[in-house]
């Protein structure tokens, strides 16, 4: 039985900008839990593991509008809300769709901490937007007394941004492989995981930073030894020069092949690129083989008849 670390991202749980609420998120996640039962069906073992950026953006909206009201919730905290709320809406879309084809199967949400480096010099240089956009007066105002990081983005308006460090260790990995191994279909890492750091006591601290998911996953599909990650994005393939006259849809390529596209520039910051990255960072790891597709595609893509494959 293969295990599977499947990512997907939090925008995948929001259609569009009419379809934002709860749930509307809860129907975007059965469709997913009807792939992933799919899956298991063929006797793959699954980790699923999502993204949490309009999510952790909502949170932060509410905390906004009842400042001076109610306490601040720190970024750490609110990767732990998310975790769970999304969790459960996975969880519970997987139980349903089991029960429904009559599955003697669970699932199970782990609150996922992943360990950072305080010597990560994305510490010293922040640069991942969250939450919304202020005046410049407010972002001032927000500067000198919650001493923020914050940018001015594109004439918008003024923003917050925080850390971006490198996962070195997901804490519970252990937990995690221990409930595939039994059986169970794990949700984790949840938007790249709630970034710790590890005092001088071995103590684990949160830290105010977001954690590419894609990232996170290649590191616990490497822990829990995983045969394959498993990137869920919104194209069936990758491609060179994508949308432009000549695009070229890449079916199979290897890490020095995806390197050298990637220092020609072929994949977008924000986008594709983060996503390779992860790949790579899986097999050179040790990891096996990468699969990047769409949700849809993704049983055919596992047969070999679409999808882009990254191998050693």
């Amino acid at each position: 039985m293969k295990t599977l670390v499947i990512a997907i991202g939090g925008n995948s749980l929001i259609k569009d900008a009419k379809h934002m609420s709860v749930p509307d998120q809860y129907a975007a996640v059965v469709e997913t839990a009807r792939v992933m039962a799919d899956l298991i069906e063929r006797g793959f073992r699954v980790v699923i593991t999502h993204g949490n950026g309009p999510q952790v953006g909502f949170i932060l909206l509410r905390s906004e509008h009842s400042r001076g009201i109610l306490h601040e919730v720190p970024l750490d905290s609110i990767g732990a809300d998310t975790q769970g709320a999304i969790g459960y809406q996975i969880q519970q879309a997987m139980y349903n769709e089991f029960h429904r084809r009559g599955l003697k199967q669970l699932a199970a949400t782990v609150v996922t901490q992943a360990l950072v480096d305080q010597r990560d010099p994305a510490f010293a240089k922040p640069t991942k937007p969250i939450g919304q956009f202020y005046k410049k007066e407010e972002a001032d105002e927000r500067m000198r007394v919650e001493k923020w990081t914050m940018v001015e983005d594109s004439g918008r308006g003024w923003r917050r941004v925080v850390a971006s460090p490198k996962p070195v260790r997901i804490i519970e990995a252990d937990a995690i492989k221990h409930l595939v191994d039994n059986g169970y279909v794990v949700i984790a890492v949840g938007g790249g995981g709630i970034p710790v750091m590890q005092d001088e006591q071995g103590n684990l601290h949160g830290a105010a930073a977001v954690i590419d998911k894609d990232s996170a996953s290649a590191v616990l599909a490497k822990e829990i030894s995983a045969d394959m990650l498993v990137i869920s994005t919104a194209v069936e393939k990758v491609y060179l020069n994508f949308g432009k006259p000549d695009q070229k849809a890449l079916d199979k390529i290897t890490v020095a092949e995806a390197k050298k596209y990637t220092a020609e520039g072929h994949f977008k910051p924000g986008s594709m690129l983060p996503k390779i990255q992860a790949c790579i960072l899986f097999l050179e790891q040790g990891g096996r083989e990468a699969l990047i597709t769409s949700p849809e595609a993704l049983p055919a893509a596992l047969d070999g008849r679409t999808g882009t494959r990254i191998v050693r």
